[in-house]
């Protein structure tokens, strides 16, 4: 039987199917319908959440110009062989770690992948006991974070019984500061260590700042900008961009390294506006942003999200299909959580839980656009891995979809019946709700090759790294949105379930929900050490999704509000190029 002439019999009149299978599975094809413009509910009376409306128009977006020619791109390429002279001819060990740290700092390290690699194999094999703490912070942060499980024994000789550490050089707190961000790299079973260190480095450089802030202004800039947010939990794309203005105030900066940040910092910005072009463009023509006024349009919210997990420019199509699914998410969500009556989210549930076409009869028509949409989407991402991979993962992209709706549905009748969940309660169901593990899912499938059983497991079982990182998300938007979320009328947030479980006040409560972070990311730094069937680049975008929630809730509603530092950070890292002068190049 042909499955597009079943699939055609099970759809309302108004559908109709584009495409149908491949000889290895049967994939539903792409779902249209006609009469989904037509919105049903003018007698339902609705909440409104009053968001605002998009800053940033397709008009905006086609507007975007680059200013990289191809002098720069040869410019580029001629200071990569320095740079790689360079790595080569250091001194010593500390001195190629130093240039590695900058390298990264700068959103340059994976430009020079090899080269890094082959030092630190060299460095962690030696062995070779460093005599500062300056150099032993820096090398067990480095190796770290490129997944050698170094031991944290390393820094006992540098302390005492008293909870401080000594230093073996002449400038204390640039050890004390390195000392500081080698911390967060912690693991859970360090968190003793994490604590006495992070409070003793912290103390310090508070200190430092009150009496010493004038002395030395690159070292004053990177100590405020440890403690309000430490490196290992920065977004890197975003890090770059800040660092470069940061290392031109170095007395001893490298204008190799500094001309070439500037140029591929250009260079990776005209491929980021191209994908958002497309993306912008594919938003425009759905007409969704009309259709269901009710939702939030943040199409380049969404992609902003995307692009921190995966800036490099080989991830283009990474980044243009994790957006459509931010997008899908976001306009779900406020389905949920604004626009649906109970009644209406209970058979979306349904119809998602079934996966049907058929389904599609019992709602009204604004949810047949969500509910056409999602399946047209994930059938298309489908198809194109049954394709390359040979391998259905319908199953797998289902169940996501369906644990999140679950986790939404549960969350509108906690708010209906008015009921305060505990703390656990609320976190038991809210890492779903907060959809990372929908990111992250996805993110795998456009990202692995090959396709491995046993990560597929993972995935389908929610691996610990989903799940942390899942966390993180939910704890980091609950402390930048739940104020705004109760005063609009939504469920209580992890920072409210604590205070009625417990009767803290709302500072202990956030304070609480902060504490909650720090444990998180050290799960996670074990976690990743630890994970033999998930890939090192899916585990950096899982990573990155915790980067990228803290940077978007680090001030309020990134997400919601597209107006103050989400607007900076967008006019800085997607809109507005950086400057350059150099005698050797004409840009």
């Amino acid at each position: 039987m042909n499955p597009a002439s079943t699939l055609t019999r099970l759809l309302p009149r108004s559908c109709s199917v584009v495409g149908t299978s491949s000889s290895n599975s049967v994939v539903p094809g792409r779902v249209q319908c006609s009469g989904a413009s037509k919105l049903s509910d003018e007698a339902i009376v609705r909440r409104s959440a009053n968001y605002q409306p998009t800053i940033w128009g397709d008009d905006f977006v086609q507007s975007l110009k680059s200013h990289v020619g191809k002098s720069s791109e040869e410019r580029a390429e001629k200071l990569k062989e320095e740079v790689r002279l360079t790595l080569d001819s250091a001194v010593d060990s500390v001195q190629q770690l130093e240039l590695i740290d900058v390298l990264q700092r700068l959103g340059l390290s994976y430009q020079f992948e090899d080269e890094i690699k082959r030092i630190l194999d060299r460095v962690y094999k030696n062995k070779h006991k460093q005599d500062s703490l300056y150099a032993v912070a820096l090398e067990f942060r480095l190796l770290r974070q490129h997944y050698y499980d170094v031991s944290a024994e390393v820094f006992n000789s540098f302390s005492d019984e008293k909870g401080s550490f000594h230093s073996c050089g002449s400038d204390d707190c640039k050890e004390i500061l390195f000392l500081y961000e080698a911390a967060f790299l912690l693991k859970e079973e360090e968190s003793k260590m994490f604590h006495f260190v992070k409070n003793f480095a912290a103390s310090y450089l508070k200190e430092y700042i009150k009496d010493k802030v004038g002395e030395d202004e690159y070292i004053s800039k990177l100590v405020k900008h440890a403690l309000e947010l430490p490196l290992h939990w920065r977004v890197p794309r975003m890090e770059g961009r800040w660092f470069i203005d940061v290392y031109e105030t170095r007395h001893d900066f490298n204008p190799i390294l500094l001309e070439l940040a500037k140029l591929h910092f250009n260079t990776l910005q005209e491929t980021h506006q191209e994908d958002l072009k497309y993306v912008s463009s594919w938003w425009r023509n759905t007409g969704h942003g009309e259709k269901l006024s009710f939702a939030r349009d943040r199409l380049l919210v969404n992609f902003f999200w995307a692009l921190g997990l995966k800036p490099e420019a080989r991830f283009g199509d990474f980044r243009r299909m994790l957006t459509k699914v931010g997008v899908l998410i976001t306009t779900i969500d406020d389905v949920y959580d604004v626009y649906g009556t109970m009644d209406e989210l209970e058979l979306f549930t349904d119809a998602i839980e079934r996966w049907d076409v058929n389904a599609m009869e019992q709602l009204p028509d604004y949810m047949k656009i969500c509910y056409l949409v999602l399946l047209n989407f994930v059938n298309d991402m489908a198809l194109h891995v049954l394709k390359v991979h040979g391998v259905d993962i319908i199953p797998c992209l289902k169940k996501v979809w369906t644990d999140l709706c679950k986790s939404y549905l549960l969350e509108a009748k906690w708010y209906h019946s008015g009921h305060i969940p505990t703390l656990a309660e609320y976190m038991n169901n809210a890492w779903i709700s907060v959809s990372g593990s929908v990111l992250l899912v996805h993110a795998y499938f456009l990202d692995a090759d090959p396709l491995t059983k046993e990560a597929i497991e993972c995935l389908e079982e929610y691996s610990n790294i989903i799940c942390w990182s899942s966390t993180i998300l939910r704890l980091a938007d609950d402390l930048g949105t739940s104020s705004d979320e109760l005063e609009r009328g939504d469920v209580a947030k992890s920072i409210q379930c604590y205070m009625h479980e417990s009767g803290a006040s709302q500072e202990d409560g956030r304070e609480h929900i902060g504490e909650m972070i720090a444990a998180t990311w050290m799960k996670m730094n074990r976690d990743r050490l630890e994970n033999p069937h998930l890939s090192t680049t899916f585990i950096d975008s899982a990573m990155n999704l915790g980067r990228m929630a803290q940077c978007m809730y680090q001030h309020g509603d990134g997400h919601g509000i597209e107006v103050g530092q989400t607007r900076d950070n967008v006019l800085s890292v997607l809109v507005n190029p950086i400057q350059i002068q150099s005698a050797d190049s004409s840009e």
